[in-house]
Parts: structure tokens; sequence; C-alpha cells
């Protein structure tokens, strides 16, 4: 080093390999971002449940509260209707099991136990699995889908008092 310490304009040749060194590092670190989507964009939800927008209709964190397999189910979940006129729902299950909501414009429909509306009188999936729900709206617009949920149980605390009980049969 000492006799590249003698040769004038030599730190200046170091200074500005440096600087290109530190330029091209930060261009490598930063061009990861550039071709990979931004994960802060990326819709997700929040929750147990699952989202889906159908039509005029948004279905948010909707699950099923259900003992096990072959017995009732309940739908909870949140539902915003952006159409002008009121949309009922039918919510479609396994063997025919079904229910019904309406839901209002501009209010939302809170499913979250405290009335029996969205009981399935059967569901196929066993706790901790995935059950797939038909849906179909009616009112302004006609429209279908199908959403696939997950089934739990009561086990975890906020869930212990909406595991519907099967309706003893005459």
């Amino acid at each position: 080093m000492r006799i590249a310490a003698g040769i004038r304009g030599t730190k200046r040749v170091q200074r500005l390999g440096l600087i290109a060194a530190i330029g091209v590092g930060a261009l490598t670190f930063t061009g990861c971002s550039a071709i990979n989507p931004q994960s802060t964009l990326m819709e997700v939800a929040p929750s147990d449940g699952v989202n889906l927008t159908m039509g005029s209709l948004d279905l948010r964190n909707v699950l099923i509260i259900s003992e096990g397999k072959d017995t009732p189910g309940r739908v909870l979940g949140t539902f915003y209707n952006n159409a002008d006129a009121d949309i009922t729902l039918t919510i479609g299950g396994s063997q025919g099991a079904q229910t019904e909501i309406t839901v209002v414009p501009g209010t939302p429909m809170v499913l979250n136990g405290t009335t029996d509306k969205g009981i399935l009188s059967n569901v196929a999936a066993p706790a901790g699995a995935m059950q797939v729900i038909s849906l179909r709206q009616s009112g302004a617009a006609t429209e279908t889908g199908e959403l696939n949920v997950p089934v739990l149980d009561g086990t975890l605390a906020e869930y212990k008092g909406l595991v519907p009980t099967a309706v003893p049969t005459p």
C-alpha cells in the first residue's frame, strides 16, 4: 500500500470504486422488490374464516362451527350488500342442507351466533377440515358460486358456545 499511497489520485480511485460497489450492492438488494409482488398489497383473511366477493355481495370471515362430521353447523361471518336493493343469500351445505339470509344495503349482516340464522342441518366435513358451500344470491342480480370454508369445533373458547346441537326428531 505504501507504493500506491505515493501515486497521485490513488485515494480518489479507491473512493470511486467503493461508491460504485455500494451502488451495485444497493441495486442488487432493491431489485428483488421490483419483480416480486408487494406483500402489503395482498388481501388476506385476518381471522379463522375466508373471504369472497360475489357480485354486489362481500362475504368476510366466513366459517362453520360444528361438533363434527354429519352434525349441524353454524355459519359465521359478515356479509355486506353494496347494491341498492335487498339481497337474499342461500347457503347450501351437504345432503341438501341450506339456510337463507337477507342482507339489506348499507347495513352489514353479522352472523355471530346470537340468532339461529345460518344453521345448516348437516356438515359433511369433520372439524379441522374444509367444507365446500354453495352460494346463490337473488334480488337485484342473481349469481351463484362456491366457497371452501374451514370447519371448526368448540375447542377454542370463543367458539365453545356457538356449536349448534342436533334437533331431536320425533
